[in-house]
């Protein structure tokens, strides 16, 4: 027995395994196999571990760290997938494995299933949500621009800027936007942009390309740096048709360079526009406010106390007309006043601050309205406090007054004539008695005549 070992090689177990995995990998390195994902698992290590089956048959498989690193997206349990790399076997174990070194998603590219994945993850996490948007400024001073400093979108963005309004103040930071190290710079593009003082909002942008081009705006390190920014971004990423995570995060998505050029800063003319349509509607809010007042003291005036006693309130009439005049030339002084502010801020538009100055003449005009409002009040009040009080004082000498307090007046219904004395009717005469309310008409049957007045027999008409 001894004879015939001594004549064959013995091997060790190690010894074969090396072997079989030294022609194993002679024999079938770089080749590609297609098959679906499971018992999936990514330690601490870094490095993946997972099966790859068919209905049939079962391979182990492993991708290391320094290869799983540039995938673009996770792998996951019922992944159909193509993978490139070398049949082994690891020796310890003598387990019959697929070492990796390229991943592809089958029928999906491996950027579009990154990129879904992304979306999805920050999409619960809440970064797209509405809530945390920031408005964008009405007129920006200071505009930051992240890109590229050759690229189309510069050139575009500048030239609608100019053209709209060209007091705006542009700061590019120029960096990469596609390639590995762009996402890496765009990051710390927004960071060192938010350290800068009074940055007003940061447009995010490049040209149109492939999505492979397009990459760096969808890495996560990008999407984080835009959500946590304090300034709030514009992204304008491609063109219109195209879609990149920042989008998503950015406070507000352009479908192109030139579109968000346009939209945060606004149209000079259609500024002083609005300027304008501002200043008409202040002049028409004052003066609905003059004939409003004015209607009030027309009613003021019809009151039934002002009928009769016309002659003696003339002159308090004639005051009142007079303020009236006073309050008008006042109140039209002020409407110049304004008219020629406006004028004077729409000649100064080129040179001062407009956010500024619609504050202040904004400041201003609250204060004017106050003061005119206050003043024309107060001599109102004045006005109304005179008329009630000679209204009163024609209450207590109108003969209505008198009729009040139980008297009466007697007219001859020939003639309306006021009856004083009963030496002037004659019996059968008809006449009128006027009470404090209401009058009767009546005849008269006897005549009695007052000796107080002179009749000293006490005769009596019959």
């Amino acid at each position: 027995m001894e004879d015939i070992f001594a004549e064959q090689r013995i091997f060790t177990v190690s010894e074969i395994n090396r072997l079989v995995r030294l022609d194993l990998e002679e024999s079938y390195s770089d080749i590609w196999v297609e098959g679906e994902i499971s018992n999936f698992k990514a330690p601490a290590s870094g490095h993946y571990y997972f099966t790859l089956k068919d209905k049939e048959s079962q391979l182990r498989g492993v991708m290391f760290i320094s290869r799983n690193r540039y995938l673009k997206f996770l792998p996951y349990d019922g992944l159909l997938v193509l993978v490139r790399g070398t049949i082994t076997i690891y020796e310890p174990r003598g387990d019959y494995q697929i070492n990796v070194d390229l991943m592809e998603p089958k029928g999906k590219g491996s950027l579009q299933l990154a990129f879904e994945q992304l979306k999805e993850k920050l999409h619960k996490e809440g970064l797209f949500a509405t809530e945390h948007k920031k408005p964008l400024p009405l007129l920006p001073q200071r505009i930051g621009i992240i890109t590229s400093p050759t690229g189309a979108a510069i050139r575009d963005i500048i030239r609608v800027i100019n053209r709209r309004f060209a007091n705006v103040e542009l700061l590019v930071f120029p960096t990469k936007v596609q390639g590995d190290e762009a996402a890496q710079e765009i990051a710390f593009a927004i960071d060192y942009m938010n350290t800068l003082p009074d940055i007003d909002v940061l447009i995010l942008t490049r040209g149109g390309g492939s999505l492979e081009d397009l990459w760096p705006f969808n890495e996560e390190i990008v999407a984080r740096r835009v959500f946590a920014s304090k300034i709030p971004i514009i992204s304008a990423v491609g063109h219109e048709i195209d879609f990149t995570i920042s989008d998503f995060v950015a406070d507000l998505r352009a479908p192109t360079p030139s579109a968000a050029a346009e939209i945060v800063v606004k149209n000079k003319l259609e500024l002083q526009e609005q300027l304008n349509s501002l200043r008409w509607k202040i002049i028409n809010s004052v003066k609905y406010r003059v004939e409003s007042w004015r209607s009030r003291f027309n009613l003021l005036a019809s009151h039934r106390g002002f009928y009769q006693p016309l002659n003696i309130i003339a002159s308090y009439s004639q005051r009142v007309d007079e303020s009236i005049i006073r309050l008008k030339s006042a109140i039209s002084a002020r409407l110049t006043a304004i008219k020629n502010q406006f004028a004077l801020s729409q000649r100064l538009l080129e040179q001062i601050d407009l956010l500024a100055c619609v504050r202040e003449k904004g400041e201003k005009l609250s204060a004017l309205f106050s003061s005119l409002n206050a003043a024309f009040e107060h001599h109102l009040s004045q006005l109304i406090h005179s008329l009630e009080a000679m209204a009163g004082k024609l209450h207590s000498l109108s003969p209505l007054a008198i009729l009040e307090r139980g008297y009466s007046v007697c007219y001859r219904a020939v003639d309306r004539s006021i009856v004083r004395d009963a030496a002037q009717i004659s019996v059968g005469e008809d006449l009128s008695v006027r009470l404090w309310r209401g009058e009767i008409s009546c005849g008269v049957k006897k005549i009695v005549l007052s000796q107080k007045r002179g009749y000293n027999d006490g005769r009596k008409k019959v």
